[in-house]
């Protein structure tokens, strides 16, 4: 099965790519955030604590 993702509405180039993460009780959370992958636009979307969050640096986790 072939799988789509969104394109960047704020770029019109990129392609928004889901991110997922572990809760704190080590549950998977699918679609956790999405960022664009152009590296020139840097949007992001993210859910924490039911609220969502966009525009945030993207910076590497050293956990």
């Amino acid at each position: 099965m072939e799988q789509a993702f969104p394109q960047c509405l704020k770029c019109n180039t990129g392609i928004l790519l889901p991110l997922s993460d572990y809760g704190r009780e080590g549950a998977s959370i699918m679609y956790k955030a999405w960022v664009c992958n152009n590296p020139n636009c840097g949007f992001n979307l993210r859910i924490d604590n039911g609220e969502i969050s966009t525009g945030r640096n993207i910076t590497e986790s050293y956990k």
